[in-house]
């Protein structure tokens, strides 16, 4: 009962996990557009331009490399002691790394050590952020009703965009209002600085949610957990953590390909200015942050599997579509691209959050989302830059990354299909009970088999 009494009320769960999500994917992308833009001369510059974007999409690799890492300690803790805990301490390290990237010397100052505390402090970020994902989706998945989680949970979603959009205008409003030189002098601390501020306000507001009450609930009733959630997610859940990393591929590497490699792929195979590309992904990430939670709606009405379906065809087709309207030049071509990419994106990064929290029982829940999700990160998200710029520079042509967009849909599309359906279960009777046999590896309990959609 204790948890009807102190809880927070669904609109105010939503904000704090939206701007929380939004801050860190901030401080996130943040790295990935300096990566793009300004890291190669700073920190690399003895690098042919090619060269240094590799070097500087290796160390934005190390973020994504740290993620499971994070989500394995967060994801133990925070089905150990709770949600919100780790959501104030997640935040509170990547808002000090970010901030301290901001203050870094350069190779000219301190020459090799530069380019080595920016790799720690990004493998610092990326360690935040792997435990940050699946306990702000699932904070919002737990308080509210089954009816509407889809909508409900996608908004954590949005921070990605609203993130990527806030890191994108600084950026843009830098680039319009300073010379290139200025910029890559002093101008792009500015955004990692602003970090610090944009913390408090985040902590500020996580501080004053209630924890999630199915997680009280199930402590409530099962008292303190014996076994490592990560060993129960291991044997009860194996194929819904493989069901995870294969959903989230596309996702991962197509939103990637789109905000990242865009800015290396437009300023130096198309030769456009970073600010022309800077301002089309801007207004993609705006549409992108609508988007999102209408997708969410969506699957509360068809189910997960058909709205996810639909996104990860949809990228891998639209690959073949999105370079050529980058080189054209136009910037009404430019945004097109960008726009419908990340519609389309939307289309399985919306159903996403609840669709990965009706795969796990409570007491193993934030494990098995994070590692699910973060170790798809590393050879998906993580690499896809890095593998993009590598294609681009091998073949001089931008067909090879279409096509390993497009091998991506493949693997999603093969994995989302073969997944059960989710919709409409109750996160609070998935319980941590041994299944029982033919059952393993799903998510239903005895009592309530999971159907397929």
């Amino acid at each position: 009962m204790m948890a009807e009494k102190t809880r927070t009320p669904i609109g105010k769960i939503v904000g704090a996990s939206l701007i929380g999500t939004t801050i860190e994917w901030y401080d996130f992308f943040l790295y990935g557009s300096a990566a793009a833009l300004v890291f190669p001369a700073l920190f690399f510059p003895k690098s042919d331009p090619l060269t240094g974007t590799l070097l500087a999409f290796l160390t934005y690799a190390v973020g994504f490399v740290a993620r499971p890492l994070g989500a394995l300690v967060f994801g133990h803790y925070g089905d150990r002691l709770g949600r919100k805990k780790l959501l104030v301490l997640s935040l509170l390290l990547m808002g000090g790394a970010t901030f301290l990237i901001g203050c870094l010397p350069t190779h000219a100052a301190i020459g090799a050590a530069a380019p080595l505390l920016l790799t720690a402090l990004r493998l610092v970020q990326g360690f935040a952020l792997g435990g940050e994902w699946g306990g702000a989706v699932l904070i919002v998945s737990e308080h509210g009703d089954a009816g509407r989680r889809g909508f409900w949970a996608s908004w954590p979603q949005a921070g990605a965009p609203g993130g990527n959009l806030l890191a994108t205008a600084v950026l843009a409003l830098l680039a319009a209002v300073q010379s290139d030189e200025a910029f890559t002098s002093w101008g792009w601390r500015v955004p990692f600085l602003l970090s610090g501020v944009l913390v408090l306000v985040g902590l500020w507001i996580r501080l004053s949610i209630s924890e999630s009450p199915v997680f009280q609930q199930a402590v409530a009733h099962a008292g303190p957990k014996k076994t490592m959630p990560i060993v129960d997610v291991f044997r009860h859940h194996w194929r819904d953590v493989l069901t995870a990393i294969g959903a989230r591929f596309a996702e991962n590497v197509s939103y990637y390909v789109i905000t990242a490699f865009v800015l290396v792929y437009a300023t130096e195979a198309a030769e456009l200015e970073k600010g022309f590309v800077l301002n089309a992904v801007l207004i993609g990430s705006a549409v992108h942050f609508v988007s999102i939670p209408m997708w969410g709606a969506l699957s509360d009405r068809l189910g997960r599997r058909p709205v996810y379906l639909l996104g990860a065809a949809g990228v891998g087709l639209w690959a073949f579509a999105f370079f050529p309207l980058i080189d054209t030049g136009n910037f009404a071509a430019i945004t097109l691209a960008v726009t419908v990419g990340l519609i389309l994106h939307g289309a399985m990064y919306g159903p996403q959050a609840a669709f990965f929290s009706e795969l796990f029982a409570t007491r193993m829940r934030y494990s098995g989302v994070s590692i699910g999700a973060q170790l798809a990160s590393i050879v998906a998200g993580g690499l896809a830059p890095l593998i993009a710029v590598a294609l681009l520079q091998s073949y001089g042509s931008a067909l090879p990354v279409m096509l390993y967009v497009a091998g991506a849909a493949v693997l999603t599309l093969a994995t989302v299909f073969a997944a059960k359906e989710t919709r409409g279960r109750d996160l609070a009777t998935l319980g941590d009970a041994p299944r029982s046999p033919g059952t393993a590896g799903t998510t239903g309990t005895a009592a309530e088999p999971a159907s397929r959609g």
